[in-house]
């Protein structure tokens, strides 16, 4: 053998490729770190304010090529990636909510744990992987991670949900069907189905194309099959309906200073309503809906009761009530121009941080101002209230990104569905979009109209197929008036209730268990192998 020549070093038992086969690693690291982070974003653009419903598959198409022959750990990190490619830009209202008193960590912090739950259901999903169907199974993993992180920690927050980006499109006659959980379902296996097909066809593996192409192409023709299903006429006559949007300060976390300022605006807003009724400019509507937290109230209130007469229609009024010796709750009252205050339902899913602070000691982290706040009392009756002859639902603002608050109330006889709602407090943000989006799926999830009446815009009404009428810009102060349907029959989500996200969580779990054993079997069969040789 020749001597090495100059220069050269001799290899201590490392191959000669390693130095670039380590540089390929790290490239292919990086790229698909920047395919998940991109990915992430692509879903972010499929949320209101755009009408790019059809983005939200492609980008979990983009996810599952990250994901692919990724382990338990890489899955985790690339998922976090994903997660806050999505949910830093979603959430970029928090800044404008909280101004610069509380900075930027709120958001970040949000954001970031909304992004593990992304994280832990990447990691399983490649436990799942390897199962015959993954990207059925890869799907309810991901919908299955929606539920925990709607209820923990501090009370959930549900924003986000797959199916909040998809107010209309080919898959939104799904959730008439089986809710904001199926529909999610339907778009994340249609996005899981088209990188298998494209993995498949790639390399002419024309045998396993079937199942792929089953799951890319089946939720889409399933939507835009229910299309023709979904009704919208009146079933029990009409209701022409008015929502009071009086306008506020945009000012952010400052408009808790400015009560006075929102009542009266929406004082000032009725009786402009008022003289339009009068003079036959407006139709004379059945019903009228303040917004949200619109007015404080405690006890009796004598300008209330003048306003409600001068109009001469049943109206909701939402207020921030406290009886004397009571804690404040958040509250929605019909108010008869003849016989005053009547029934009530008290908001139940508070907003954490905003109306109740839980883990306050952590919270403590974040501001220095929660030794001046107290805790809202949430409400324990369903959101239903009988007015103007009219069975109607009345979740109050955030209460429309949980399931179970339209649905109890639509179980419960609700005709028509109003949302009175308070995004003053968020600026010219896409907050109120994203909510409006959340309001056109639970129309056409329950079959019913929506009326939202917001404090500074966006105020809609919402036919049941989740077609906006007639909307307000934001932070103008203007009130809509129109006919909607009353609806009375149940759609196939409101019978099934929970249990469609209930079979979905339960078929997650079994699959998670089925990848474990099968992983557990390869590598027992890889350790004997390797201790016959």
């Amino acid at each position: 053998m020749a001597a090495p020549s100059a220069g050269t070093v001799e290899p201590t038992g490392v191959p000669a490729s390693r130095p670039a086969r380590t540089k390929r690693n790290w490239r292919a690291w990086l790229l698909r770190l920047a395919l998940a982070a991109a990915s992430g974003f692509v879903f972010y653009l499929s949320f209101a304010p755009r009408d790019l419903w059809w983005l939200a598959p492609l980008a979990f198409a983009g996810f599952g090529f990250v994901l692919r022959g990724r382990r338990l750990w890489g899955g985790l990190g690339y998922g976090f990636v994903f997660g806050l490619g999505l949910y830093l830009p979603l959430l970029f209202w928090l800044q404008d909510f909280l101004g610069r008193s509380f900075g930027s960590a709120p958001w970040l912090a949000l954001s970031a744990a909304l992004a593990a739950y992304l994280g832990l259901a990447a990691a399983l999903c490649t436990v799942v992987a390897r199962l015959p169907g993954a990207p059925v199974w890869m799907a309810m993993v991901i919908i299955a991670s929606e539920t925990p992180r709607t209820w923990w920690p501090g009370g959930g927050f549900p924003w986000g949900r797959v199916a909040f980006s998809q107010p209309e499109g080919a898959f939104t006659p799904l959730a008439s069907v089986g809710g904001a959980p199926l529909l999610g379902f339907a778009v994340v296996v249609t996005g899981f189905g088209l990188t298998a097909l494209l993995v498949h066809a790639g390399r002419r593996d024309w045998r396993a194309v079937r199942l792929p192409v089953v799951a890319a192409v089946v939720p889409v023709v399933a939507g835009l099959a229910l299309w023709p299903t979904i009704g919208t006429g009146a079933q029990a006559g009409t209701r022409t309906v008015a929502a009071v949007q009086g306008n506020a300060p945009d000012v952010g976390l400052d408009l808790m200073y400015e009560s006075a300022t929102l009542r009266a605006n929406h004082l000032a807003q009725s009786e402009v309503l008022a003289g339009q009724i009068r003079s036959g400019a407006v139709p004379r509507p059945d019903l009228i809906v303040w917004p949200e937290t619109a007015t404080d109230l405690t006890t009796t209130d004598p300008v209330l009761d003048q306003v409600v007469r001068d109009l001469g229609v049943p109206t909701l009024i939402g207020a921030r009530y406290r009886e004397p010796g009571s804690t404040t709750q958040n509250t929605e009252f019909v108010w008869d121009p003849a016989t005053g205050r009547g029934q009530s339902y008290s908001k139940q899913q508070l907003v954490p941080f905003a109306e109740f602070v839980p883990m306050r000691a952590i919270a403590r982290w974040f501001t220095p101002f929660l030794d001046d706040t107290g805790d809202m009392r949430p409400g324990s009756a369903p959101a239903v209230l009988d007015i103007a002859g009219t069975r109607v639902a009345v979740p109050i603002c955030y209460e429309i990104a949980y399931d179970y608050v339209s649905r109890d109330a639509v179980n419960d006889g609700a005709q028509l569905i109003v949302l009175p709602t308070n995004n003053a407090w968020y600026g010219h943000s896409e907050m109120t979009y994203q909510q409006l989006a959340m309001a056109r799926l639970r129309a056409v999830e329950h079959g019913r109209a929506v009326v939202v009446s917001s404090t500074s815009g966006v105020s809609a009404l919402i036919e049941p197929d989740g077609t906006v009428t007639v909307s307000t810009s934001q932070f103008t102060a203007e009130s809509l008036v129109g006919s909607v349907p009353l609806r009375t029959q149940t759609t196939l989500s409101d019978r099934l209730g929970a249990w469609t996200e209930y079979g979905l969580v339960g078929a997650a779990l079994v699959a998670v268990l089925a990848g474990l054993v099968l992983r557990s079997r390869n590598r027992g069969a890889s350790t004997t192998a390797t201790r016959a040789e």
